[in-house]
């Protein structure tokens, strides 16, 4: 009786962690199983924490329990303490715990009655939890779809203003925000939502029904992606930013990552597109090229910079940082002066601009200047921070684990950037890794591979005077 109890509870247990962990990765890699199994940054992590204590279920007989309370769950524990992005218990998530572990208590059930399974199953409630968890995520999915294509439809004076682009959305979604609700009631998408799924969800819990414009994000990890979004909004207006090698991994070609930025043009109600000069240069009826602005003088004190409008020079400063955001500004001013803002307004609410939260936002605390550009991923934004860091007297220190989901030819431009200007680099993770031990020559580098310890290293290596660039912040599964 003792024996079988235990039995039991082990089994329910053992599967519950294994599903935190499927559970915890699928939430990383946007729920795609594909990308988990072949493309996850640590595939290690499946041998140490899925495959081998699988394994050891089924070979190890009455001593598994040892192994399991002894090794598995403290090593899993200890996994789940240290990452800097844990899984968030969205209702998706509590839907699949909820159906695994039903799963697990009928199976148990039904093995102990009938008293003939040898050992309680793993892989079966998990694969039906997997694939029952896909299928109900399918159905709520087109339901909360029409509801939110409904209410987007009862909106008559709703004007929808959609932005893509390689790198900059969420910084020109703030911005465009921040200038446009000088006269209007504005709404944007929240952080980093750009995902078919999030932007339903928050037309359905967070759009209210008096916004007069919806500002949305649209973001891809392969063709289609933004043209969901595009047929799901029809969007009046739509912004397509600078596009470079971001992502280049998922879309393989220059040429791919281009195509899916433009499907955000296909919209039934297209008035306006603004699209970046790196984009394309075809001509049409419909679009206004945009580009990084004339004149543009760029300090750690903020941006002065011109552009023409009505064909005549206007000038406009910020205290916002980085040559690279007159993209960003350019794009929400031109959006500002098409919905019938005028300039005196439009150059005042520039002014007024507020960085984006771990966007080059300038931080002075104890006498030390900190950048902290942590959600910043690409090249040219990364060299800016380094140039403006360039541009201080004192000592200047790199915190970085170099470029994500890029190219290794990027990574050695962005390592003879840093040799040219800082005097110590701290590289965190240990994707970028090898790369930096072998071509970064500054005066001190240290490579960390555990970021718990960075606030320690900060502590012991920068004083008063020192400037501090965060560069990027992946989190350590990557």
């Amino acid at each position: 009786m003792y024996e079988t109890m235990g039995l039991f509870v082990t089994n329910l247990l053992f599967v519950f962690v294994l599903g935190w962990y499927l559970i915890t990765n699928l939430q990383w890699y946007n729920y795609s199983l594909e990308r988990v199994v072949l493309k996850h940054h640590k595939p290690l992590w499946h041998l140490m924490y899925f495959i081998i204590p699988f394994i050891a279920y089924y070979t190890t007989g009455i001593f598994f329990a040892i192994f399991f309370y002894f090794a598995i769950l403290p090593g899993i524990f200890i996994w789940h303490k240290r990452l800097d992005k844990k899984v968030v218990l969205t209702w998706r998530v509590r839907r699949f715990l909820i159906l695994l572990v039903s799963l697990t208590l009928f199976q148990d059930f039904l093995c102990t009655i009938k008293d003939d399974c040898a050992v309680y199953g793993v892989f079966l409630p998990l694969a039906v939890a997997y694939v029952g968890s896909f299928l109900i995520e399918k159905y709520l999915f087109m339901l909360y779809q029409k509801q939110a294509s409904r209410k987007l439809e009862s909106m008559k004076n709703l004007t929808i203003i959609a932005i893509t682009g390689s790198y900059g959305k969420t910084s020109m979604k703030n911005f465009m925000a921040q200038i446009l609700s000088e006269k209007y009631k504005v709404y944007a998408t929240p952080r980093s939502v750009n995902t078919i799924g999030g932007i339903i969800r928050d037309v359905n819990e967070s759009l209210s029904e008096d916004t007069q414009i919806y500002i949305c994000e649209a973001g891809a990890r392969e063709r289609g992606d933004i043209l969901n979004i595009a047929q799901f909004l029809h969007p009046h207006l739509v912004v397509v930013g600078k596009v470079g090698p971001q992502h280049l991994e998922y879309f393989k070609t220059m040429d791919n990552i281009v195509r899916t930025k433009l499907e955000l043009m296909q919209s039934d109600r297209l008035e306006r597109a603004f699209v970046h000069k790196s984009v394309t240069d075809t001509p049409h009826e419909k679009v206004t090229f945009f580009g990084d602005g004339d004149s543009v003088v760029a300090t750690l004190e903020g941006i002065k910079f011109e552009l023409t409008l009505h064909d005549k020079k206007e000038k406009f400063e910020t205290k916002v940082l980085g040559a690279f955001q007159t993209i960003n500004i350019n794009a929400s001013i031109l959006v500002a002066d098409t919905l019938g803002m005028s300039i005196e307004d439009i150059q005042k609410r520039v002014k007024a601009l507020q960085s984006v939260e771990h966007r080059l936002e300038r931080i002075d605390a104890s006498g030390k200047i900190i950048l902290d550009d942590g959600y910043n991923g690409n090249i040219d934004g990364m060299l800016e921070g380094i140039r403006l860091c360039s541009l201080h007297e004192g000592r200047k220190i790199i915190v970085t684990p170099g470029l994500v989901e890029s190219t290794p030819e990027l990574n050695q431009q962005l390592i003879h950037a840093i040799n040219e200007v800082f005097d110590i680099a701290i590289i965190t993770g240990s994707l970028n890794a090898e790369i930096f031990k072998k071509h970064l020559q500054v005066r001190k580098k240290i490579m960390l591979t555990d970021k718990n310890t960075l606030t320690v290293v900060l502590g012991q290596n920068t004083q008063s005077g020192d400037i501090i660039l965060f560069a990027n912040d992946a989190p350590n599964f990557i």
